[in-house]
């Protein structure tokens, strides 16, 4: 590969990632396929694999992960189309972190601690083999490896004694003619790979293993999910604090972070499973009924120990302090100020401390799961800034871990960073949306529109929901009686979701609404939304929140318009300022808009809004992406 070749590559590289909606590539990946890409080029026209095809930095099924190198070909024993994923370093050292045997330490890493590569390419494989139809039926027809091609096998000596060799074998500089015998065992030479590489290209993705579907055997048997990357780490990270608060008897708080469908909630149940089969004493806890509610429904379906693992929030009043090895907090952001209300007895009232404080006592390792532009209710102090000054109190060493990937809204992290960028939470120039191959985006015209794609997308087996600003009231029906129609726009009419935890006719309980088929006939507010995920999103922007193309000084923005909104955590001025209930929101919008893995229909009831939300929305009719049936789940 001559340099003009390579600089060809990398410009069509930069360019295919930004229009999938990875963003530009920075200076040092570019500097990373200018190593890396000439010298994998190189060592395939040694082995004879010239004629391999080889596909550069592909996206795993719906998630922004990339995988370095996607190798295809033809197999040398069976003469089947045949895949290695190669994961590329540039390291020319390497040691294990500490003592770990899955996390490894390199010197100028921008984060450290990072996955050891053989176990980094063998999770992408797996998670591959779990998304892509050409590997239901020949799972063994893709193999993994990671190349240190600037390392000698001296300068990552730490990094041999691993099993996870067994499933990816890792290659160094010094070793490259082992790495091309391991090729040929799996890659004909003179054998072309374009029509493997089709194959692979055009391959369907099969469902994603929701959460829902798997979380009884994810805690009574074994993980169901592949975790990626910082999703590793922050396991491994959340298990060495366990081992050491065990053997060291010290203690240790856990921030993990990350926006909608990072795969917060996926970490969080794989450690409940792990921790709790190797006997460790933990729980699981949020500040969400609906979600606590539906955890203990399916995840402990048959259970009734399972079951008990699932907590609320303000279950550690009087906890005794370090009475459990682990606590698991996910939706952390949703940590409210105290634990108390005005139900509780005086007594209780009394002694009430900050529940950040009470959780943080209740555990050696309390992890916190969160996302601080989630935070939608007066008096939720789940931040990071919060939890960091509470432990700072108690002399608490922190370990922060952040989740960049995305893995709702088909993968898109342009998706995410567009919702934020248009509601005014991100600072950054709003550009319209165009539609990707795995996410559309559309604004329709009425909601009886919107009702009716929703419907012709459930019909035909996708899953749908339809949400909504809290602009409207909601009626409390009588035991048995209809729900009542009280989301009007114009002559069309539905009710809210069931208030409450009965089940009325085929309309289930309000914590079952994102998840059970007999949602799709409600609307759903952000209470029932939160924390879950489904195909097709559709949103509507009520009153409570409009455009106006003079808002600020001359400047168009959004007005936040108390009068409209009839949530009565927003009614009082002197609990909720102006700016507060404008922050806030915002937030219950982000957190509607990001429900969906498939696609999102927007509406608003102001037609300046509509107005507004088409000008930034390009493009002809969203026609559906190329998705198959994603099932109702809760965040990954």
């Amino acid at each position: 590969m001559t340099a003009q070749d390579s600089s060809i590559v990398e410009r069509h590289l930069a360019d295919q990632l930004a229009a999938q909606g990875l963003g530009r590539a920075g200076e040092s990946e570019l500097r990373s396929w200018r190593s890396s890409i000439p010298t994998l080029a190189r060592d395939l026209c040694d082995a004879g694999l010239d004629k391999t095809e080889v596909i550069l930095e592909h996206r795993l099924p719906l998630s922004s992960k990339r995988a370095d190198v996607i190798l295809a070909g033809t197999h040398p024993r069976t003469g089947e189309p045949s895949y290695v994923v190669v994961e590329l370093k540039q390291w020319s050292t390497a040691r294990r972190w500490e003592d770990s045997a899955m996390l490894v330490d390199v010197d100028g890493a921008p984060y450290r601690p990072v996955l050891h590569p053989s176990i980094q390419v063998a999770g992408y494989a797996e998670y591959l083999r779990d998304f892509m139809r050409i590997f239901a039926t020949d799972p063994d027809a893709l193999a993994a490896t990671a190349y240190l091609h600037n390392a000698s096998d001296g300068m990552v000596a730490d990094l041999w004694d691993n099993p996870a060799l067994a499933l990816a074998p890792m290659f160094t500089g010094q070793t490259r003619g082992k790495l091309h015998d391991y090729l040929r065992t799996r890659l004909a030479p003179g054998e072309p790979g374009v029509h493997a590489a089709d194959l692979f290209l055009q391959s369907a993705i099969a469902p994603s293993k929701q959460l829902l579907t798997v979380a009884a055997k994810q805690i009574q048997e074994r993980e169901q999910f592949v975790l990626l990357d910082e999703q590793r780490v922050a396991y491994e990270l959340v298990l060495r604090a366990v081992e050491k608060a065990r053997s060291a008897d010290t203690k240790t708080a856990v921030i993990i972070t990350g926006g909608p469908g990072s795969g917060k909630s996926v970490i969080a149940l794989s450690l409940l499973g792990e921790l709790a089969r190797q006997g460790r004493t933990v729980l699981h806890a949020t500040g969400s009924k609906s979600f606590t509610t539906t955890m203990r429904h399916v995840a402990g379906k048959g259970s009734t120990r399972t079951k008990s693992l699932f907590k609320y929030f303000n279950s550690f009043i009087d906890a005794e302090p370090n009475g459990l090895d682990v606590l698991i907090l996910d939706e952390a952001h949703r940590i409210r100020e105290q634990s108390v209300n005005r139900y509780t007895v005086k007594a209780v009232r009394e002694r009430a401390r900050p529940q950040i404080t009470e959780l943080l006592d209740a555990a050696r390792v309390p992890v916190f799961l969160l996302d601080e532009h989630q935070v939608v209710r007066p008096g939720e102090m789940g931040t990071v800034a919060d939890i960091r000054a509470h432990a700072a109190l108690r002399g608490l060493p922190v370990v922060p871990v952040n989740l960049k990937a995305q893995y709702r809204a088909g993968g898109s992290d342009a998706y995410v960073d567009w919702v934020q960028t248009l509601l005014g939470l991100r600072d950054a120039p709003l550009t319209p949306w165009r539609d990707e191959a795995t996410f559309a985006v559309d604004v329709v015209d009425s909601p009886h529109e919107m009702e009716a794609r929703l419907r012709a997308y459930r019909d035909a087996g996708s899953n749908a929901r339809m949400t909504a600003g809290y602009c409207w009231p909601w009626s409390k029906s009588a035991p048995d009686a209809a729900l009542v129609d009280d989301v009007r726009i114009g002559d069309w009419a539905k009710p809210w979701n069931v208030y409450g935890e009965r089940r009325i006719g085929d309309a289930p309980p309000s914590a079952l609404w994102a998840s059970e088929p007999g949602g799709f006939e409600q609307v759903g507010c952000v209470y029932t939304a939160q924390g879950f995920e489904y195909a097709w999103n559709g949103v509507i922007f009520g009153p409570d929140l409009v455009w106006r193309a003079q808002a600020r000084g001359g400047a168009g923005g959004w007005v936040a318009r108390r009068e409209h909104n009839k949530d009565p955590d927003f009614r009082s001025r002197t609990k909720v300022d102006d700016a507060t209930f404008d922050r806030l929101v915002r937030h219950v919008y982000k957190v509607l808009l990001t429900r969906g893995m498939v696609g999102t229909l927007l509406y608003s009831t102001d037609p300046e809004t509509q107005e507004m939300l088409r000008s930034v929305v390009s493009g002809a009719r969203s026609q559906h992406p190329s998705q198959e049936v994603l099932s109702p789940g809760l965040a990954r």
